[in-house]
């Protein structure tokens, strides 16, 4: 049986919401199935208060075996250094020094999302809450833990990041974790099962990229790389490949990918929906791919774009439909 706590820190909670949409399995399916015993999760668990506080003892202290810490949301070092932006209820100590403590003890550690991985979402905006994540500090090795921290296996966070984080991206991590298998990981600590690919890869978007025909409003169908921020030709993830609950992702939604499993994505410096540019060429563009080529690719493309897709990547839906040749 393998063992997992779950800690929330500063954060929203929505990767625990994420978590609740796993299909195939479903989250409480998949940890009976791999043979994981939930000891707490402070949204899930019955346990609070004194029952709380004395499992979280147990671990601690060595009483409790634990296999797998999860901690989600970023860790608040402030006011100071003293963590106590965030305390645990009852403990009378800060979420931490909770963390520091349990990660110690721990077999495995998983930073669920890009929070608890980079500090995320909680460090924008000047961070006045002096917000790290637990092994790194935006893209910089060191966080609450120091760059050369290791778990008792051996392996750093795993940094399962996203805004939120994809429940499939976490039901895997957690099944090979309790097989005995630590997952590849990538630069950033991130999965390669997921962090192999890009956001690009199965987007519905791709035939209008491929053509450059480019939507100029959000409600518009068309690619929108040129003028509406999408990065999801740098940014790292499955999201098109198994969307959410099946259907879902942001570019399937009509909605730029902001790169969201990156660490620093929550501070641009311009605005999500908008593309930098210089001399009106695109700042991000793929970043394997020499500018200089891509530009001229980009002239052709657009010069051979379909009336059909040039029409329909200007309007809210499919305008001109596919005119198909009749068998001879």
């Amino acid at each position: 049986m393998t063992t997992l706590l779950w800690l929330q820190a500063s954060g929203c909670g929505g990767c625990t919401m994420s978590l609740l949409c796993a299909e195939s399995p479903g989250a409480l399916e998949m940890l009976a199935d791999a043979g994981i015993r939930l000891l707490w999760h402070p949204a899930l668990s019955v346990e609070t208060g004194a029952e709380a506080r004395a499992i979280l003892e147990d671990v601690a202290t060595g009483r409790k075996c634990l296999d797998i810490l999860c901690v989600e949301g970023a860790i608040a070092r402030g006011p100071a250094g003293t963590g106590r932006f965030q305390m645990l209820s009852g403990t009378g100590q800060s979420l931490m020094h909770w963390a520091g403590r349990l990660a110690a003890r721990a077999r495995h550690v998983v930073a669920v999302g890009s929070c608890a991985a980079y500090g995320g979402v909680t460090a924008a905006g000047g961070n006045p809450t002096d917000a790290v994540g637990l092994q790194n500090d935006g893209a910089h090795a060191g966080g609450l833990l120091p760059a050369d921290w290791r778990s008792g296996s051996g392996a750093p966070v795993i940094n399962v990041a996203g805004c939120p984080t994809h429940p499939g991206w976490v039901t895997e991590t957690l099944m090979l974790l309790a097989a005995g298998e630590v997952p590849a990981l990538d630069g950033y600590a991130r999965p390669r099962f997921f962090a192999d690919h890009l956001v690009h890869h199965g987007c519905p978007k791709n035939e209008f990229y491929e053509y450059k025909a480019s939507a100029r409003e959000l409600s518009e169908i068309g690619c929108m790389m040129e003028n509406l921020g999408c990065i999801g030709t740098q940014a790292v993830g499955d999201c098109n490949i198994r969307p959410w609950n099946g259907e879902g992702s942001c570019t399937r939604g009509g909605y730029p990918c902001i790169n969201c499993t990156a660490p620093q994505f929550e501070d641009p410096a311009h605005a999500f929906v908008d593309t930098p540019k210089i001399a009106g060429i695109p700042v991000g563009l793929p970043t394997d791919m020499p500018k200089a080529w891509f530009m001229a690719l980009a002239s052709l493309s657009k010069a051979a774009t379909p009336v059909r897709i040039d029409a329909n990547a200007h309007a809210d839906r499919v305008v001109v439909p596919p005119t198909l040749r009749k068998p001879r």
